[in-house]
């Protein structure tokens, strides 16, 4: 049986959450339930709570969204509908209508998709889908929510008989119009409606000679308004019809309302699903306002949150753009209770009260912004003390009422238990207090129970170092200036950063120096050692994520090669390819050339054709039988290849031109005289020789070992020979 304690909602600020759930409902009776959402009180029921939640979310991001399931509140409906004898209206009428036909296409739908929602299905498998009170109500009232004429047979009668007294009314009430006017009793505006019912104006001073029912007159008394004495006849019978209609349509009425009360319980049911789909729905948008998942639940006692936000700064920051930090906390059998401590505003009170809201809110059935990969688990009891809580109409002081509230601790903390405690052991002498705070730390650590305390007490930082099961937890900070990282490092206590803190804020040193002399050496080298390995574990941090980021260049460099890699691998098949095929073209040219010479020598047709046949036979024997896609397909590849071989060939095709073109318009160099014995060697050749002999434009070049006849032209000048 889980139990979270008012005070534990207090503390976490779990109203303003509902407040921001309940925003998103479209209903208001939604949007009052929203408010008084509560922590499940067994695992079972929360598991399914938390399913709807997932599933409705997941509706966001693929194409069955949920219909709409909005509707007008029937409670004042459903309260008639409980007593006897009472009717609705007709715009109640067509309320319950819309509100049965919006519950009726919700559960269609989740029958229709119950791949995509199978928790949701099975949710509104209760729901009953019927179309009788839908087609009872629309067999009476009409789309704009009047009685139909065709609701019963005297109802249609009677309408009848009123159209047809209606049009002798009008047409008695044309002729003495008519009449009067042609008289010239009547006013310029000749008629007008009084009491729903049209009138002559008749002018003052001719009121005894028009016969009727004087109505009523103007202001100025110039005109008298007169119904003509031919119409009133047939107007009281219509008064008596419409009497009669009224009580018809209120028979009706009661029927229908009759009818309606044995689907009662029905029709608070389509309203109480629909309350509930909307608050699910309000939960989904929650989540993904913030990015919440559902990790996963672990039977296991343990919780692994990474890259927790704390729902409430997270929004808070994300509407003003500012960046929210997030935290990576794990608590487990072999680490159940973390110390927390540092000096302050440097995050410790908020990430206790992530923890505890995160919590709060999955063990409430919703979604949560963590890492994908975070666990939770369910806990009984979530005991918090969170704040001063100064009490003055009990006249408590902060000590004493944290004193009751370790009283209350001690009664209920057991190992289902999750206790969060901040600046614990505060409000009294720091040695007394400590030492009590320890005591109690203890016996929440013998209880098996799992937590999470704040605290400065250099006692209660040892004791976790000491205790195989409790863990010391520092809010790490900038080691030069002192800021704030607001960053949790696990296996280590914090420093307060005393004096350090008190320095950068100006306090002159030499004060400083005689506080130090005041309190026990061996506190102030503990303090200062602690201090020290809190800023060698912050570089430490830093060189780690330097690393992490060049680890992570480096592997995307080496993707990028290996990809580049596949990509000239592939290239040189595709070149290879066309190579091998241009070469077998030139080998078939070479044929063709060579039985060509020999048809152009001996003229012999026969033999030609004979050799043709052979040299066709002999190729399609290495051809294998390709259907036309295929054939399609190598020859669109071969083409992209050509292509972009022809590219490639330009290109160079160009470079080669504007060589040649800077070539022409740059100052030819005179060219060296060669003569006899000079040393020379070719422009494409590395082997230097001596020139033997020159006649004719050419020159014999000694090599050594062999001689050469070169043509001039070719021969640079190396080395010229001494006079």
């Amino acid at each position: 049986m889980i139990n979270i304690h008012k005070k534990t909602l207090q503390d976490l600020e779990f109203a303003t959450v509902l407040q921001q759930v309940s925003d998103y409902c479209v209903t208001s009776l939604a949007t009052q339930k929203a408010l008084t959402i509560e922590p499940y009180q067994d695992k079972e029921t929360l598991l399914k709570a938390l399913q709807l939640t997932n599933e409705y979310v997941s509706s966001f991001d693929n194409g069955n969204r949920i219909p709409n399931h909005g509707f007008d509140a029937i409670t004042k409906e459903l309260q008639l509908l409980r007593i006897e004898n009472t009717y609705l209206e007709t715009h109640s009428l067509k309320k319950i209508v819309s509100i049965s036909l919006t519950a009726n296409e919700v559960v269609k739908f989740l029958t229709k998709f119950e791949e995509y929602y199978p928790n949701l299905r099975q949710f509104s498998q209760r729901i009953e889908v019927t179309t009788s009170l839908i087609e009872k109500i629309d067999s009476v009232v009409d789309r704009f929510g009047d009685v139909k004429d065709t609701a019963s047979a005297l109802l249609q009668e009677i309408r009848r008989t009123m159209n047809k007294l209606k049009g002798k009314i009008n047409s008695s009430f044309a002729s003495a119009l008519n009449q009067y006017h042609n008289l010239d009793y009547l006013d310029d505006i000749r008629e007008s409606v009084v009491e729903n019912k049209r009138v002559l104006a008749v002018k003052a001073m001719y009121r005894r000679k028009v016969k009727g029912a004087i109505m009523g007159g103007s202001k100025t008394g110039s005109i008298v308004y007169i119904e003509p004495e031919t119409t009133l006849q047939h107007t009281r019978e219509l008064n008596n019809l419409e009497y009669e209609e009224g009580e018809e349509v209120v028979r009706i009425l009661k029927e229908v309302t009759n009818f309606l009360r044995e689907f009662l319980p029905l029709i608070e049911q389509y309203q109480s699903f629909l309350i509930q789909v909307d608050i699910i729905a309000a939960k989904a948008k929650y989540a993904k306002s913030m990015d919440g998942i559902l990790p996963e639940i672990s039977n296991d006692r343990q919780i692994v949150l990474r890259d927790a936000f704390h729902p409430l700064l997270y929004l808070s920051n994300k509407e003003k753009k500012q960046e929210t930090f997030p935290q990576t906390i794990e608590l487990n059998n072999d680490k159940r209770i973390i110390v927390i401590s540092g000096p302050n505003a440097g995050g410790k009170s908020i990430t206790l009260k992530t923890v505890g809201l995160l919590q709060l809110m999955l063990q409430s059935g919703m979604l949560i912004p963590v890492h994908e990969r975070s666990k939770v688990t369910i806990f009984d009891k979530i005991l918090t003390d969170i704040g001063d809580n100064q009490s003055i109409e009990n006249q408590l002081s902060t000590y004493s009422y944290r004193l009751k509230q370790m009283n209350y601790f001690l009664k209920k903390v057991n190992k289902n238990t999750l206790f969060l405690i901040d600046e614990f052991g505060t409000g009294s002498d720091p040695e007394l207090g400590g030492a009590l705070a320890e005591t109690f730390l203890e016996e929440f650590y013998a209880r098996n129970a799992f937590g999470i305390i704040t605290t400065h007490y250099a006692n209660l930082k040892m004791l976790a170092n000491e205790k195989p099961e409790m863990i010391n937890a520092n809010m790490m900070f900038d080691e030069r200036t002192l800021e704030p990282m607001y960053k949790l490092a696990l296996g280590q206590a914090g420093s307060s950063f005393t004096f350090e803190v008190a320095q950068k804020n100006g306090i002159p040193y030499s004060l400083i120096n005689r506080s130090k002399k005041k309190i026990e050496r061996s506190k102030v080298r503990f303090d200062a050692t602690i201090a020290k390995l809190q800023k060698q574990r912050a570089k430490l941090e830093k060189t780690s994520e330097s690393l992490k980021v060049n680890e992570k260049k480096k592997q995307t460099e080496a993707d990028k090669l290996e990809e580049i890699n596949i990509k000239i691998q592939k290239k040189l098949e595709s070149y290879q390819e066309l190579y091998d095929s241009n070469q077998r073209l030139i080998y078939l040219g070479q044929k063709v050339n060579d039985i060509s010479i020999k048809f152009f020598n001996d003229k012999k047709k026969r033999e030609l054709m004979a050799e043709l046949f052979r040299l066709v036979q002999i190729e399609n024997s290495k051809r294998k039988k390709v259907t036309v896609k295929q054939a399609k397909a190598v020859k669109h590849k071969e083409k992209q290849v050509k292509e972009e071989v022809e590219k490639k060939v330009e290109v160079v095709r160009k470079k080669k031109k504007a060589a040649k073109a800077k070539a022409k318009l740059e100052p030819v160099k005179p060219k060296a005289i060669i003569r006899v014995g000079d040393r020379v060697r070719m422009h494409d050749g590395r082997a230097v020789g001596s020139i033997d002999k020159i006649e004719k434009g050419k020159a014999i070049v000694n090599y050594g070992i062999f001689t050469t006849n070169v043509n001039m032209d070719l021969l640079e000048l190396v080395e010229a020979v001494k006079k």
